[in-house]
């Protein structure tokens, strides 16, 4: 049985549902929001799935029926199984319009499922977004505050070991695989595999070939934190630029890839523009690139996309399961200077270097003091996030940071 573990969206999702009258959670299939509404609401609201046939059959014949089965408060589960409820369950919200919390609704599909809502609920439901789990729900600190909202202790240990950074992000975030330790994880994520291709992408419009997706996903995956050229990797697969861009278009939408974009800023250089993509899991990005142990994922060709895979999306979940929106991009110049990540923050834009190493020096620090002399906007501090377990300045207010500490 799966351990629960805390989540960074719980307070938020409790705020959200005394302020709204419907709250939807949705994100990628077995992130754990069927888990974390249970958990929260559970003892007190109904709860029932769409995705068993009959009930979703039930709820289609007689959606007004169904919903006066399934009085508010309740938990409607999978909600995009059945789409046709929205109109009624928006019928229902304005006869008791101020009254908070009526219905919380969940889903997998985003891409179809965040049409619907629009179009029935505007102005009605509150959208929170649930990724699989992050470091510090992993190790148990849901509600620690990320490195650049609270001061670093230089020459501080981490808590973390630097071997088991490797075998963390072989595992992944996925709450089945990450806390159940004897769980076969290449079996796990195969299934998963199996389960997203047949269950979600088939039903959308622009995937027809589903071995030939499997395919795209493993050639992604290899080229994951690297700049994508659409045309090119169409080349590579014998696949339309147009069919590449719809593909990453619903590996976007369901929170399966995130794709960040560079920073535009007048630096007096042609900035590049490609864009660059990153798994939401390492574990899943692990399986599709075919790494099956922590040294080979140490040793190989792919440790530096696994490490800023795994820095980007603790960032990426950070923002998100606190409700807030992320405003991440990396800053490369047409002459090679560039900075991994750079966060937004009210007080600027903070650089973020991720190096595959246990011995961080001032060195690794100069794409950071590049970005600072180039952007007007950028703050006065900065962070190489490393592998190793030490804390150290490397000057000019950059820090290096063990990524247990992130």
């Amino acid at each position: 049985m799966t351990t629960y573990l805390p989540r960074t969206l719980e307070p938020v999702l409790r705020k959200t549902a005394r302020e709204f009258p419907a709250v939807v959670l949705t994100g990628p299939r077995q992130s754990g929001k069927t888990t974390l509404l249970r958990h929260v609401f559970g003892k007190r609201l109904g709860y029932v799935s769409l995705e068993p046939p009959d009930v979703r059959a039930a709820a289609t014949a007689d959606p007004r029926g169904f919903l006066d089965l399934w009085r508010p408060p309740v938990i409607l589960d999978e909600i995009q199984y059945a789409p046709d409820l929205l109109p009624y369950i928006k019928e229902r919200i304005d006869a008791r319009r101020s009254l908070k919390g009526q219905y919380l609704l969940s889903g997998s599909q985003n891409l179809l499922l965040m049409q619907q809502v629009a179009e029935s609920l505007a102005g009605r439901a509150a959208v929170l977004h649930l990724l699989p789990l992050s470091h510090r729900e992993l190790v148990g600190q849901p509600a620690a505050l990320p490195p650049w909202e609270r001061r670093a202790r230089p020459g501080a240990a981490s808590k973390g070991r630097p071997d088991a950074f490797w075998a963390a992000a072989l595992r992944g975030g996925f709450p089945e695989p990450a806390s159940e330790p004897r769980r076969d994880i290449a079996l796990w994520y195969g299934s998963y595999i199996q389960t997203y291709l047949e269950r979600d992408v088939r039903t959308l419009r622009q995937v027809g070939d589903l071995t030939q997706f499997q395919v795209f996903l493993r050639a992604l995956a290899a080229r994951s934190a690297q700049l994508i050229n659409f045309t090119e990797m169409g080349r590579d697969l014998g696949l339309a630029t147009n069919t590449v861009k719809a593909w990453i278009s619903v590996l976007e939408a369901t929170h399966q890839i995130l794709i960040l974009r560079p920073y535009h800023a007048n630096a007096g250089k042609r900035l590049v523009k490609t864009p660059k993509i990153y798994f939401t899991d390492t574990g899943l990005l692990c399986y599709l690139a075919g790494i099956r142990d922590p040294a080979h994922a140490a040793a190989g060709p792919m440790a530096g996309a696994i490490a800023e895979t795994a820095v980007v999306i603790e960032v990426f979940k950070s923002f998100l399961h606190r409700g807030a929106e992320p405003r991440l991009y990396f800053w490369r110049t047409s002459t090679g200077d560039e900075v991994d990540l750079v966060i937004e923050t009210p007080k600027g834009l903070l650089p973020l270097e991720v190096k595959t190493t246990a011995t961080p020096s001032p060195a690794m620090a100069r794409g950071i003091l590049r970005f600072r002399e180039s952007v007007r906007k950028a703050r006065p501090d900065g962070f190489v996030v490393h592998t190793g377990d030490v804390t150290l300045p490397l000057g000019g207010g950059v820090v290096a940071l063990p990524f247990a500490d992130l």
